[in-house]
């Protein structure tokens, strides 16, 4: 038998404002520009610009809606004066008020040019080909990645052009044109893998032992090289050390990404805009918004005019009906985004504010020893914000300091007892740390053991595990990969 009872729940639900929020706010600023572009071209009641317009105070409306989801709104209950005002100075504006007039518009220009693919195709376009070839090389050129290195095996590319092209070719053919592509400009582009790249690479350089050398080692002993087993090559090549060394000067002058090189790859033209930009004057630290994320917006002219005229028409038709309710959800929209800026404004700046506050010696000095231990929820609790919100302005944000300019999530760092019991940064830490692996003896480097105990004697007790971790997080090799000839 069923049973029937009530439930009662309580549930926390994000309002869609507060969700368009959150999105805006971890926008870097040039996605921002382009949200903010979106908008106006989907939205006609929003408009940008430094024009008067009156006033938009329409209060958001608790719309209802019948069963089936679909408005049910009577027109005739709209206040037309909500959204009708003759207030002279707006309140609805956004304005960038964190520049002066004189301040110089930073735009950076993008590099232009063409794309590494098309560059690799101009010129096999030099060689004269087959009908068929020219389609080979083509597909050929199609699989190399942006580092240079063709990584798909050959059986699968012949599957792939029987498939997609329709047309069957052999192993050999296939291994012949490829090696016409390798012969393209920069060295090593179209390899299969690392060891295939360098030895393309020296076979075009000029013939000497020591590229001779070079070529020998990586073709017989590329696993001796990498892992830098210096004595077992000095035994199975004969050769003296100070041969050896200029065989390997050889190689580690070779480029280990080709397709990097290119000029015109589009990796090269990214630019960074500061979101923030810290200046000291006179002494003190002075914060400002960079402008572009701070829009002057105001609402359409002709829709206030639309209005004007629904609410003065003595006859009120159906269609007109419709088109003021259309009106409405444009305004209102257009009056959520406007706020949702402000919000976005006054979000950041306190989220940066707090952060300058903390790392105030920092940003005075530009020592990165003065740098304090700073989590996500130390700035959430001076702004009485959520962690998510602190975490949103700082992963993707940056700040142009005196100093250069900084990914804000670079400041955050966990701290640690130094021997004195003070907390110190894991960033100071990490920089002594390179800084001892840079000083050392590249003959005989040193091990995470050693490592630790050389921290420890600076005042620092730190686990051999955390060395490691940390040499891991700096991108620095093991001890035996760290060696030199």
């Amino acid at each position: 038998m069923l049973k029937q009872n009530l439930q009662y729940k309580l549930l926390q639900k994000l309002s869609p404002q507060q969700i368009q929020l959150m999105k805006l706010i971890q926008l870097p600023t040039q996605a921002f520009e382009q949200r903010l572009k979106q908008e106006l071209e989907e939205n006609p009641a929003l408009e940008s610009g430094n024009e008067d317009m009156d006033e938009y105070e329409g209060s958001q409306s608790d719309d209802e809606y019948d069963s089936s989801g679909n408005e049910s709104i009577d027109t005739q209950d709209i206040n037309i004066d909500e959204y009708l005002s003759d207030d002279e100075i707006p309140n609805y504006k956004t304005q960038a008020n964190n520049y002066s007039d004189d301040d110089e518009d930073k735009d950076i220009p993008y590099a232009s040019g063409t794309s590494f693919t098309q560059n690799l195709k101009n010129q096999i376009n030099t060689y004269r080909l087959t009908e068929k070839e020219e389609i080979i090389t083509d597909f050929l050129i199609g699989c190399i990645d942006e580092s240079g290195y063709i990584r798909r095996e050959l059986v699968d590319v012949i599957d792939d052009l029987a498939f997609t092209q329709n047309l069957t070719t052999t192993p050999e053919e296939l291994e012949r044109l490829l090696q016409l592509v390798q012969q393209l400009d920069p060295a090593g582009v179209g390899a299969r893998n690392l060891k295939e790249c360098l030895i393309i690479q020296l076979k075009r350089k000029k013939e000497t032992p020591s590229r001779n050398l070079a070529i020998n080692i990586l073709e017989n002993s590329f696993e001796h090289f990498v892992k830098k087993h210096y004595s077992k090559l000095l035994q199975k090549f004969h050769v003296s050390e100070v041969e050896l060394k200029e065989g390997i000067l050889q190689i580690e002058k070779l480029n280990p990404k080709p397709g990097g090189s290119f000029v015109g790859n589009s990796k090269i033209a990214e630019q960074i805009v500061p979101d923030f930009t810290i200046r000291i004057v006179e002494g003190e630290l002075e914060l400002s918004l960079n402008s572009r994320n701070a829009p002057e917006l105001h609402i359409s002219n002709e829709y206030t005019n639309l209005l004007k005229g629904y609410k003065y028409s003595n006859e009120k038709s159906n269609s007109q009906k419709e088109a003021v309710l259309f009106i409405k959800q444009k305004l209102d929209a257009a009056k959520w985004f406007i706020d949702a800026i402000k919000q976005r404004q006054q979000t950041l700046l306190l989220n940066m504010n707090a952060i300058l506050q903390h790392q105030k010696e920092y940003f005075l000095t530009g020592d990165e020893r003065k740098l304090k231990p700073m989590i996500l929820k130390d700035i959430a609790d001076v702004i009485h914000m959520d962690v998510s919100t602190v975490s949103r302005v700082a992963n993707s944000k940056y700040v142009s300091t005196p100093y250069g300019t900084k990914l804000i999530k670079e400041f955050f760092s966990e701290s640690m007892k130094n021997d004195q019991g003070e907390d110190v940064s894991t960033r100071e830490i990490k920089n002594i740390l390179e800084t001892v692996i840079k000083e050392e003896n590249k003959k005989k480097p040193l091990t995470d053991d050693k490592l630790s105990s050389i921290l420890l004697k600076k005042g620092y007790p730190i686990a051999r595990r955390t060395i490691a971790k940390y040499r891991e997080q700096l991108d620095i090799p093991v001890a035996r990969l760290r060696k030199e000839m």
